[in-house]
């Protein structure tokens, strides 16, 4: 189904392509490969890729500038340097993959 999605838009000389948790349910050799697949494409077709994930070791690997949403807002932007490297407490707790933090668990009992 995923390589349908890009076969259509490398056919289509696709301007942008969006990635929905392209990593999930890969094994990590299977996932570093999408992830270079990735980059390959945008290197050598020009694309614009938008990439939905919560895989921070991919967009680490894939992107230019990440954007961190919470609660539907955009909470902070930035080089993946940037981000792994941030003072926001919400965006820390999320990449360090804390469950203590700003970020409240739901049905969750602490």
């Amino acid at each position: 189904k995923k390589r349908v999605g890009l076969a259509r838009a490398i056919a289509y000389d696709a301007e942008v392509i969006l990635y929905d948790e392209p990593t999930t349910g890969l094994d990590p050799i299977m996932a570093d490969a999408i992830n270079d697949l990735i980059v390959e494409m945008r290197e050598k077709l020009s694309v614009t890729s938008v990439t939905i994930t919560h895989d921070m070791q991919s967009a680490y690997k894939i992107a230019d500038r990440i954007a961190m949403l919470y609660q539907g807002k955009i909470i902070e932007t930035g080089t993946p340097d940037e981000i792994k490297n941030t003072s926001n407490p919400f965006v820390r707790q999320f990449v360090t993959g804390s469950a203590h933090g700003p970020i409240q668990l739901e049905g969750i009992i602490r």
